[in-house]
């Protein structure tokens, strides 16, 4: 063995260790890039959508406050998704008595609006009723939350002239829906007022083959009447 062996071990070893660490150093950095990656607008739509499909029950509300929360089911799924990666869901509400008889039904589209956009909700269909949702804060239970603008949108069921509504997408696919109908001098004059309805997912052995077959009114076939619009 040569004179310069050991020398060249400990090279090689402080080679190896210098390697080793670079890898280290490296692996970090991706995995830490990789979860503060920001989520993107389309990623947040998925999960909107996804939050706001399956079998809900305002069942434990009804529960808690009879005189004032019905026991209803609200009941959506995925319809189609559009071109630039919207999403439309059909959504229908009814007693939970009487699933078969819904006293609304509606489809709705999920799409982001990124800050260099204007959302024209005019662009989209007539009549529309438009929610904007952003993300909420760390540390709450929702995932998302928003409202229509403060002057709603026109309404005329039951004497009103417009209308509100409120949405809050919680952790765990619950989901708090606040509608609301005013006359001329700002009464309201339909919808709860104590807060909103408190639908939580029903169990899944509800959902099995709630959708086979899944028939749309003909009426409805081509008419969007909802938007979610998630704003950055």
């Amino acid at each position: 063995m040569g004179p310069d062996s050991g020398t060249s071990s400990d090279g090689w070893g402080r080679a190896r260790r210098v390697v080793v660490k670079a890898l280290v150093v490296i692996g970090g950095a991706v995995l830490l890039r990789r979860l503060t990656k920001s989520t993107t607008p389309w990623e947040h739509t998925r999960i909107v959508a996804r939050s706001l499909s399956g079998v809900k029950y305002s069942r434990e509300q009804a529960s808690r406050d009879p005189d004032n929360y019905f026991n209803f089911r609200w009941l959506s799924c995925p319809a189609a998704e559009m071109v630039d990666g919207s999403k439309i869901l059909y959504f229908e509400q009814a007693f939970w008595r009487t699933p078969h008889k819904p006293f609304r039904q509606r489809f709705f589209m999920v799409k982001p609006c990124p800050k260099e956009m204007k959302c024209d909700v005019e662009d989209i269909a007539e009549h529309l009723t438009t929610i904007y949702l952003k993300r909420c804060e760390r540390g709450r239970r929702c995932l998302y939350e928003g409202s229509t603008p403060s002057d709603g949108f026109p309404n005329s069921w039951n004497g009103a002239t417009y209308c509100t509504s409120e949405l809050s997408v919680l952790k765990n696919d619950e989901i708090h829906s606040w509608d609301r109908g005013y006359d001329d001098d700002g009464n309201q004059v339909w919808g709860v007022k104590g807060g909103p309805y408190e639908f939580k997912p029903a169990p899944a052995s509800n959902f099995a083959d709630m959708f086979s077959p899944l028939n749309f009114p003909a009426s409805m076939e081509k008419r969007i009447e909802g938007s979610f619009i998630l704003q950055e």
